[in-house]
């Protein structure tokens, strides 16, 4: 039926299939791991700007001696991660502060199909292949997949839309403290 498009969707994106091979497969090689103060799920922050902010350290891999060259400069990094300490995941999980079961992906869940985290972390000093870096929400043992630098004028969206959390008036207890 003409019209009966779904808004925001063209006609290519309505006929767009996941074509990959359903056996598909990546192979990850950690680069690093982080040696942090938490060594439990609940002892870290949900956020790495949530809380009194901690000081920890990447190690890179041997190796890698060359990839910090100009990361001095930055304020911040970003950390791309493995959750080494997730527990599988459901479609839908209720969030921290909320009271309603929210899906996967409108959530920060350490819990997901592929456990890959995203820190935005405070750079502090570079050392040969180390750096040391504050406001982390990290696990002791924590390997490290990727390192980029933030930088404010790309990654910066002061005005942006918050979904459900710009509507959380009254939010609900931490439930990860029972």
């Amino acid at each position: 039926m003409k019209g009966s498009r779904k808004p925001g969707l063209s006609a290519a994106d309505e006929r767009a299939r996941f074509d990959l091979p359903s056996d598909s497969a990546l192979t990850v090689k950690p680069i690093g791991v982080v040696h942090s103060p938490y060594t439990w799920r609940d002892e870290a922050p949900r956020q790495s700007t949530v809380g009194e902010p901690q000081t920890g350290v990447i190690v890179l891999r041997p190796g890698m001696q060359n990839t910090l060259a100009s990361v001095l400069g930055f304020d911040y990094l970003w950390v791309l991660f493995w959750f080494h300490h997730s527990h599988g995941w459901k479609q839908q999980v209720v969030p921290p502060r909320d009271r309603v079961k929210r899906g996967i992906f409108a959530t920060r869940s350490p819990d997901r199909p592929n456990p890959i985290g995203l820190s935005a972390v405070r750079v502090l000093a570079v050392v040969g292949t180390r750096v040391r870096i504050r406001g982390l929400d990290l696990l002791d043992g924590t390997p490290v997949l990727d390192l980029k630098p933030y930088i404010p004028a790309y990654d910066s969206f002061p005005d942006a839309k918050a979904g459900w959390v710009d509507a959380l008036t009254d939010p609900g207890p931490d439930h990860r403290y029972k």
